[in-house]
């Protein structure tokens, strides 16, 4: 099945030039008037599309694919454009040319990412079609987990108007699509139509906004519609009613939809409710903040977002009907989603409504299906086991054959060492102690390489506490991980540098990079002691920078010491501990690790403190 093109998008795939077209239109009929920027504060920051263009058409190309990434691609850049131009278009099309030239495949998105290739995936997907059935309901990704009840109350609803409706578990792969991995999103989706046609469905109800404007502008041959333009047509009583005043956050990814906006709002009048309508709605809605996945490169620019939701809000209970969107907002602003007010509207009112979050978003999708799949009458089913590997994962699958393969060798050794079967700490020491030089060795060699494989260390750190003790465990441990650290440095800025240069583009990495060219290694101090940041992604980050080498190996060992010891303290107490013995070693490693994990704590407290005290002396 050929996919459809996308309206105003750019009909190729490929780049053949030097930039989109739709970059060059940009930077060529873009007059600077101002009028996107006014209310976009991702603008304000990066400058106007114009300007952005014209720089990523000259020599700052990176510094154009960096900024795409914090663009929630909400498009009301594009509504109030009096040109006709699609800032939001251009965005896209640079994170596509940012992943086919190896630079978009960002190691914060590996969340988002992850959680939809569990949406795609043969545990996650259920496809149960009753004889006849021409129409399916997709619920989406985010509905089924955080109100999976209400999924099920909504698809029975559905059922008794027409007993040949379907129901689709799966994931419609926008997150890939948003992310500029078009090829990937291709192969999913259409291959997902393709089973949905050959199987005699003509039309999708779709729950999320993000699913309808896939389906709409991809799914050639499907026609599309809104449970709520379904519910809406159908004349949909709600069994109660309720007395209160909401306003609506229209999702941003269906701002031109008005019939969706017509008709969410016949059914919340029908509840019984008044609606009193925020600054920016419908055609002109604000995103929630978690549009273009920017939350993973910029909780700042996200969080703006929703202050200002909050803010238009003016203390009105908010209500929309994204899934995504009522996370997002319900973390700043008392916010609900429709199916909530439509099928139990007292408990909703009353902040009672039942909504889960991660990570039991998982468990109530895997029940849902398992639930479904006890249900009669269904000619077709099926689970759905069709992938595709994303162009640019070929450095990840060789570091997970290589992690498997080093647990694997690390289990062998353990069962011909004989360790299972000496779990007496004294015991276990003598036979490590009998290997001599090759036992610290090892376990050095070993942590030094962790950090380059992208290996966890703490199991590592309290490997070094039961198998050396609490004295020569700190001394292997802190020599093992400062040359682990030490290593990942020199390969970033010797041997990798451009690679991962162009995964660590947030602008928590940009600041971490200024604040090294100010303050230098008191900056590597600050990050061991206080861990803020992810410690492999640091020891490679910290190559990309001007610092010595000899200032940042030296404040490392230092700076790490302090939780070196009280985890190794504490480990080296573990097998007692297994006996029922409660050491003295254990309980001093136990407070030491306390402390350890209260520095963020203290030094978040410390932050609010200086800033209260800038504030009152303003």
């Amino acid at each position: 099945m050929k996919i459809s093109a996308i309206s105003k998008e750019p009909e190729h795939d490929l780049f053949p030039g030097p930039a989109p077209a739709a970059v060059q239109e940009m930077a060529n009929r873009c007059t600077r008037c101002g009028l996107c920027r006014k209310d976009c504060d991702f603008l304000q920051r990066y400058g106007l599309p114009g300007d952005i263009a014209a720089g990523h058409e000259g020599d700052d190309r990176q510094a154009g694919r960096a900024a795409s990434f914090a663009c929630s691609l909400c498009g009301l850049c594009t509504a109030v454009c009096p040109e006709g131009l699609d800032p939001a278009c251009m965005f896209l099309d640079l994170r596509r040319e940012a992943f086919k030239t190896g630079n978009g495949d960002l190691l914060e998105h590996s969340r988002v990412l992850n959680y939809e290739k569990r949406g795609t995936s043969k545990r996650y997907t259920w496809y149960a079609l009753p004889e006849g059935c021409d129409t399916v309901f997709f619920p989406g990704c985010t509905l089924t987990g955080t109100r999976p009840a209400a999924t099920l109350r909504l698809y029975e609803y559905l059922q008794a108007g027409d007993a040949a409706m379907g129901i689709v578990l799966d994931c419609c792969t926008k997150p890939s699509h948003d992310l500029g991995r078009q090829e990937y999103f291709e192969a999913m989706f259409s291959e997902l139509c393709r089973y949905l046609i050959s199987a005699g469905v003509k039309r999708v109800l779709v729950a999320c906004p993000n699913c309808h404007k896939v389906f709409s502008r991809y799914g050639e041959g499907i026609q599309v519609l809104t449970v709520y333009e379904h519910l809406a047509a159908a004349g949909c009583i709600p069994e109660k009613t309720a007395n209160a005043t909401v306003t609506i956050h229209d999702p941003c990814v269906i701002r031109a939809e008005t019939g969706i906006h017509t008709a969410v709002r016949s059914l919340i009048l029908s509840c019984g409710l008044t609606i009193r309508e925020m600054e920016h709605t419908k055609e002109q809605t604000l995103c929630c903040g978690e549009g273009g996945a920017v939350g993973y490169v910029d909780k700042s620019l996200s969080r703006q977002w929703g202050r200002r939701r909050r803010k238009e809000a003016e203390g009105n209970r908010i209500l929309t009907y994204c899934a995504g969107c009522a996370d997002m907002l319900g973390r700043v602003a008392p916010t609900d989603h429709l199916v909530d007010i439509l099928f139990d509207p007292d408990r909703t009112l009353a902040d009672r409504a039942r909504v889960s979050k991660a990570p039991f978003t998982n468990l109530n999708r895997l029940r849902l299906k398992k639930r479904l799949q006890r249900q009669a009458g269904r000619a077709q089913t099926r689970e759905r086991t069709f992938s595709v590997s994303p162009a640019g994962n070929g450095k990840k699958s060789w570091v997970q054959l290589l992690l498997f393969l080093t647990v694997l060798a690390a289990v062998i050794g353990i069962r011909l060492t004989g360790i299972t079967g000496n779990p007496d700490p004294e015991k276990l020491r003598a036979l490590i102690q009998s290997w001599g030089l090759l036992g610290p060795l090892f376990f050095m060699l070993i942590y030094t390489l962790a950090p380059c494989l992208f290996l966890p260390g703490l199991p590592l750190t309290l490997a070094g506490g039961i198998l050396f003790g609490p004295v020569w465990g700190v001394v292997y441990t802190i020599i093992g991980a400062t040359a682990g650290a030490c290593l990942a440095f020199l390969v970033s800025r010797y041997l990798a540098g451009s690679w991962i240069s162009a995964k660590l583009t947030g602008p928590r990495w940009r600041s971490l990079h200024q604040n090294v060219e100010t303050h230098g290694w008191k900056i590597v101090a600050f990050t061991r002691l206080i861990p803020l940041f992810p410690f492999n992604l640091l020891n490679y980050a910290f190559g990309l920078t001007r610092i010595k080498f000899l200032h940042y190996a030296v404040t490392t060992a230092l700076c790490m010491l302090p939780a070196c010891i009280a985890f190794i303290v504490f480990s080296s107490s573990l097998l007692d501990l297994f006996k029922g013995r409660i050491s003295r070693e254990f309980t001093i490693g136990l407070m030491l690790i306390l402390l350890v994990s209260l520095a963020p704590l203290f030094y978040r407290k410390y932050q609010q403190k200086k800033a209260g005290r800038e504030q009152a002396g303003r």
